[in-house]
């Protein structure tokens, strides 16, 4: 498991799930477009703050985030 690759697909599928642009969430989330962007399509790492500034704009658990899909 690549846990920033799970990570990036799960933000993505619940910031969709929740129907907000990336610049939105950003502002929800308090963090930059670009940041939310790149995190997003793995190109960034994330620190842990951060991970529960996202969870808590999402209105999810943490763990969710890092949770991978069963195929």
């Amino acid at each position: 498991m690549d846990a920033v690759q799970v990570f990036s697909r799960n933000l993505k599928k619940y910031r969709k799930k929740l129907g907000v642009s990336q610049e939105k969430f950003a502002d929800m989330a308090g963090l930059h477009r670009t940041y939310i962007s790149a995190i997003e399509c793995g190109k960034r790492s994330i620190a842990l703050d951060n991970i529960q500034k996202i969870a808590d704009a999402l209105g999810i658990e943490t763990y969710l985030l890092f949770m991978e899909n069963e195929k």
